[in-house]
């Protein structure tokens, strides 16, 4: 008996910390519910979330590449028109900076209502137009900073 009393009195019994903290049993199927409302609201919030490509970005800049070396059939010139416009827009038809829109990022209001295809069309045109080839334009951009 006094090897029980000693253990009680030196070694009181040690009580969790959720029976501590819950003070009566009538406050423990209230903090149950608590946790049970935050872990489903922590997996509905996890598994709510849309992963896909298309919800992350609208446009693809590889498609684009693609489109860029079909169009113009030459390698070289390819590369310096995708160079330039990477620089230029990261290959992003909604880009915008002050006036000037789209993928080559001309003055036209034209290249704000079109697709990136048609923007990349309207690039080719104007760099023919006014450098005479894709690689000309990447230089006097890399020279001057704008084309």
């Amino acid at each position: 008996m006094r090897i029980a009393l000693f253990d009680i009195v030196m070694y009181p019994k040690k009580r969790s910390t959720l029976s501590r903290k819950a003070g009566s049993p009538t406050a423990r199927p209230g903090r149950r519910r608590v946790w049970s409302y935050l872990c489903v609201m922590a997996l509905t919030i996890c598994l709510s979330k849309d992963y896909s490509v298309a919800a992350v970005s609208n446009y693809k800049p590889t498609h684009y590449k693609q489109y860029i070396l079909i169009e113009l059939q030459d390698f070289t010139e390819a590369y310096c028109l995708i160079d330039l416009y990477t620089a230029e827009s990261r290959l992003n038809p909604k880009a915008r900076n002050g006036s000037h829109y789209g993928i080559p990022q001309g003055r036209s209001k034209y290249l704000s209502k079109v697709d990136g295809t048609k923007q990349i069309n309207w690039g080719i045109k104007y760099n023919l137009n006014r450098y005479g080839s894709m690689c000309k334009a990447l230089e006097h951009y890399k020279i001057k900073g704008w084309h």
